[in-house]
């Protein structure tokens, strides 16, 4: 879902980042309050990833929210109530109430202007629900993900010009018919660095079932949760402990660095070399002196460092 907000109020989240933070919860909570009211539920929470986004297609600042959402509610334990058709009109109602009364009580905007925002028969508010994504579409939901964090602007759309001036590609502009945009220099880094974000601003944050507060008292229970995956037989380099306890919730969270290395080297290191299964990850080891000893006794052994120059990987 993509929730905007009217030109009148997009200097405002330009001249005070913090206020960002506003557009953030009250995406979230209209989102929340809308699934609600449709399922007629309030023990029941939606989940929320909501990714905050300043820049619009044409370089320049368009400050608005992208959100990934579960298409139902979660209740405590993990039990999910599906919801079939969002409530976009309403969500889109609640959402121009919160952000103009936020706004209001900061004190960035006036009574009377936020009146009049009100009162405006087309608001400048808009909540666009996307196609659903169903659970077997993984490659889907990767689309989506890095949609929500990509940068403000492709490399590729941006061809400096021999005079100096960038120019940008653009979608084709509704009224002018171009589909490009020229920047002086001057005003091609300012549309760059204004989409810079504050020290330390989360620009992806999570809410509802999702949020850290919440997410062990909505996540499935261990009656619903999936079988943990067979080990091999055979003793493998990183063997099961015992007397570990930690869910498939948890190693599924700490698996994102291994797909990574996947993607890139296509070699899973989760992967027990000679049967296939699962390995636990035992120990991680940071001391450049002990990394270096190890590495040292294998070249001793015969074993190549992963750290040699090598071929690419077959096609």
């Amino acid at each position: 879902m993509i929730l905007t907000v009217p030109k009148a109020l997009r200097g405002l989240f330009e001249r005070d980042r913090r206020l960002l933070s506003i557009l953030s919860r009250s995406a979230a909570h209209a989102m929340r309050a809308g699934v609600q009211a449709a399922l007629g539920r309030r023990d029941a929470l939606p989940g929320i990833v909501a990714s905050i986004q300043t820049f619009g297609s044409f370089g320049n600042w368009h400050p608005h929210i992208h959100t990934l959402v579960t298409d139902g509610l979660i209740r405590r334990g993990g039990a999910f109530h599906p919801l079939g058709r969002f409530p976009s009109r309403a969500i889109e109602e609640r959402f121009r109430q919160l952000v103009i009364a936020r706004l209001t009580r900061a004190e960035r905007l006036s009574e009377a202007f936020a009146e009049s925002l009100l009162s405006w028969e087309h608001s400048g508010f808009s909540v666009h629900a996307g196609p659903a994504i169903e659970p077997g579409e993984p490659g889907a939901i990767e689309r989506v993900s890095r949609y929500l964090t990509r940068a403000p602007v492709a490399l590729g759309k941006v061809h400096p010009q021999k005079d100096g001036r960038i120019k940008l590609l653009t979608p084709r502009d509704p009224v002018t018919g171009l589909d490009h945009r020229v920047f002086d220099p001057l005003d091609w880094i300012h549309a760059v660095t204004t989409q810079i974000p504050d020290p330390r601003q989360h620009l992806v944050r999570y809410y509802g079932a999702y949020a850290n507060r919440a997410r062990r008292l909505y996540r499935p229970s261990e009656g619903q949760a999936e079988a943990p995956p067979t080990r091999c037989a055979a003793p493998c380099s990183a063997p099961e402990d015992p007397e570990d306890s930690e869910d498939a919730w948890k190693r599924a969270r700490r698996r994102s660095w291994a797909r990574l290395l996947a993607r890139i080297y296509e070699v899973d290191p989760l992967t027990c070399p000679r049967c296939g299964h699962e390995l636990k990850v035992v120990a991680a080891i940071t001391d450049p002196v002990v990394i270096d000893r190890i590495l040292k006794h294998r070249k001793r052994a015969g074993v190549r460092s992963p750290f040699e120059p090598r071929a690419p990987p077959a096609a």
